[in-house]
């Protein structure tokens, strides 16, 4: 037993690292690291009250903490669910939550029988996980690097495993022998494994959190914050790159373009309504534009549209349908 508790302290501590990091981040703007929070300090709360098992009474130390923990898995869930934009199955989630709960009373109160017990929970865990790295697979954002997704997806695959291959090992078990084998070589290697998942999956989270925030970093560099066109050195560095790849054979275009009149809108309408103008004529122009073309703001009222392999004539007919919707087009706004 005192194998069993070694780990589970040991686990507490890394999760309360972990939700030291996290709550310095809990005022960025990502999305999920609030869930990520509560999921570590679950784990914290209900790790202690595992390992004091026989000096807490039983209800504290199976039912309580085992509920705890799911809640864990729970919130980490919703914090991969809300990171990636998707909703969060959170009725679905908490009637779970109230079965491991329902299952720990039944059977130990009404029923005494450990293996139930650990099947139980790690039933609820081997189907969170899997949740986990499914998500983290088929909605992790195309433009990222591919790499702390699939860690964490692997890692939690590797979790539902270990779970899943405990639950088994304890449902071969009769209630008599159970107590017995907690402390056998199989249940301490599948502990290990399953204490030291949560945790890495923690450490990933603000890895992909570090991501996300370079991410907005990046992106407001290189982007004009009224327009959301490229800037005029992020534009010229594309444009520079785009240039390099293309074959001297083919032709290439690129259009300047400058508002007419734009002084006697602000003149008019005050600086509100030329930044609408703005916007919405850079939104007309990216209806325009084809993978490969590249839209800048190069200055005021002056726009670049780069458009590779493109001939003079092609970027003509361009041009002049741009400039046609654009004389044409109505902007509302509160001028």
């Amino acid at each position: 037993m005192l194998t069993v508790v070694s780990i589970l302290t040991t686990t507490a501590l890394f999760s309360l690292a972990m939700l030291l990091v996290l709550g310095s981040l809990l005022r960025s703007p990502v999305a999920g690291v609030r869930e990520w929070f509560f999921a570590n300090l679950a784990m914290v709360v209900s790790l202690p009250l595992l390992a004091l098992r026989t000096a807490i009474p039983d209800f504290i130390s199976i039912v309580v903490a085992n509920v705890i923990m799911s809640l864990a898995g729970a919130f980490y869930y919703a914090g991969c669910a809300r990171f990636l934009g998707r909703p969060v199955p959170w009725r679905r989630m908490l009637a779970g939550v109230t079965l491991v709960g329902v299952a720990m009373i039944v059977w130990r109160y009404v029923d005494a029988n450990l293996p139930l017990r650990v099947v139980a929970s790690t039933t609820f865990n081997t189907i969170i996980c899997i949740a986990i790295g499914m998500i983290l697979l088929r909605h992790r954002p195309r433009d990222r690097s591919p790499y702390n997704f699939w860690f964490a997806a692997l890692m939690s695959f590797l979790f539902a495993t270990t779970q899943m291959v405990r639950g088994l090992y304890f449902l071969t078990l009769t209630p008599d022998e159970s107590l017995a084998m907690l402390n056998n070589v199989w249940n301490i290697s599948l502990l290990t494994v399953g204490a030291v998942v949560m945790p890495t999956l923690t450490m990933i989270a603000v890895m992909m959190v570090h991501d996300a925030m370079l991410a907005k970093v990046e992106h407001a560099l290189n982007h004009d914050h009224l327009t959301g066109a490229l800037t005029r050195k992020r534009f010229e560095s594309i444009a520079r790159d785009l240039l390099a790849g293309v074959q001297p054979i083919q032709p290439s275009a690129l259009l300047l373009i400058d508002l007419d009149h734009f002084k006697r809108i602000n003149d008019t309408h005050g600086h509100a309504g030329g930044d609408d103008v703005l916007r919405a004529f850079v939104q007309t122009a990216r209806g325009f534009m084809r993978p490969g073309d590249a839209l800048g703001r190069l200055g005021g009222e002056e726009f670049g549209l780069l458009l590779p392999a493109t001939t003079a004539a092609d970027a003509a007919a361009m041009a002049e349908s741009l400039r046609a919707q654009a004389e044409g087009q109505t902007v509302t706004g509160e001028f």
